[in-house]
């Protein structure tokens, strides 16, 4: 399939860009709900209790930017033009910030976690799935497929016509209205 040319609309970058932001979604939530580390503390008494952390407890913002990458999708389809930009740019503003905030996941002020794993590279991806999506909106705004432009007409509009008057017309230049021919 070959790029579009000039000023072309491409439906299949709007797809690819709702797709990303599906799977950023998807990656921010999984993050979110997985373990991302296990700390050892001491309890009353002199022993010791393991306790697991997942992303939501870590980084409680995992969810809420989970909604808003399904909410850009949204955002993405219904708009055009600057607000379509804004979009993108919260995007990319917000995917930059849940992966700084993930890259920077690290257990309690004193506490050393006893083990951690891969989830927050989940939550990375996620970040970094937003900020590709918001650039692509950035810098393609004008290629991408408004709502509704589909069914717009290039040119100029017909004006409607009332079915009784087309009749009319037809019997006036020697047409017969029931028939459907010319």
């Amino acid at each position: 399939m070959t790029a579009p040319t000039g000023g072309a609309p491409s439906p299949r970058t709007l797809g690819l860009a709702c797709a990303g932001l599906v799977a950023a979604a998807a990656a921010l939530w999984g993050s979110s709900q997985a373990l991302w580390f296990r700390v050892t503390t001491a309890v009353a008494g002199g022993g010791q209790q393991v306790v697991e952390v997942t992303g939501a407890q870590a980084r409680p913002v995992l969810g809420g930017v989970a909604l808003l990458a399904l909410a850009g999708v949204a955002g993405l389809v219904a708009t055009g033009g600057l607000l379509r930009r804004a979009v993108g740019l919260l995007l990319v503003v917000a995917g930059a910030a849940v992966g700084v905030a993930a890259l920077t996941a690290a257990a309690p002020p004193g506490i050393v976690p006893a083990e951690t794993t891969p989830a927050p590279s989940l939550a990375v991806l996620g970040g970094a799935l937003l900020v590709a999506v918001g650039a692509v909106v950035l810098v393609r705004e004008r290629r991408l497929p408004r709502l509704g432009a589909r069914y717009a007409a290039p040119g100029s509009r017909p004006a409607p016509t009332d079915p009784d008057r087309a009749a009319w017309q037809d019997l006036d230049a020697g047409r017969d209205p029931t028939t459907g021919s010319d």
